[in-house]
């Protein structure tokens, strides 16, 4: 089943909730937690979501080194420059999907298109 998200002036968050719900088997009638739904997550017009300017500032992600001084802060604006807006909402939807053994799997169901 395949199931289309358009994200043409909603926000990041609203779409990364809908579509986490929607790969997690939560919209089914036969949702059982522990078989991953079989469900293809399509979500069009990544590029046309819309991001206020001040959460382009924001940090969006961190990586630590382990030395001192190695701390490195990513902004959302960075990461669409480098990676593009799928990126964004790739992150999103994975942290709201739960780390277990059925995490790729799910992630495997969810493509973006710009």
């Amino acid at each position: 089943m395949t199931y289309k998200i358009d994200a043409k002036g909603k926000s990041v968050g609203r779409v990364a909730t809908e579509a986490a719900s929607v790969l997690m088997g939560k919209t089914s009638p036969a949702f059982q937690k522990h078989i991953p739904a079989d469900v293809l997550v399509i979500i069009e017009n990544a590029s046309k979501a819309s991001i206020t300017p001040s959460k382009m500032g924001q940090v969006h992600s961190k990586t630590y080194s382990g030395y001192p001084g190695g701390l490195r802060e990513r902004t959302v604006a960075y990461t669409i420059e480098k990676k593009g807006h799928t990126e964004v909402f790739l992150r999103a939807i994975s942290r709201m999907i739960p780390r277990n053994r059925l995490h790729k799997i799910r992630m495997k169901n969810l493509k973006i298109t710009e």
